[in-house]
């Protein structure tokens, strides 16, 4: 399969520094998994206040 993509590759123009990249891009933002303890909370609650109060 590998061996076809390859194959298409070079058909289609697609330069082998670009293969390479998108590996890299992958191996990179692929490993980072999702806490998602933290999303079980709501994101309202999440998030801080942007209005502050003060007593007068």
């Amino acid at each position: 399969m590998k061996k076809l993509q390859k194959w298409f590759d070079q058909i289609a123009g697609v330069a082998q520094g670009e293969s390479e990249r998108l590996a890299r891009a992958r191996e990179i933002f692929a490993s980072g998994g999702i806490d998602e303890a933290s999303l079980k909370k709501p994101a309202c609650w999440r998030r801080k206040a942007r209005v502050q109060y003060r007593n007068a």
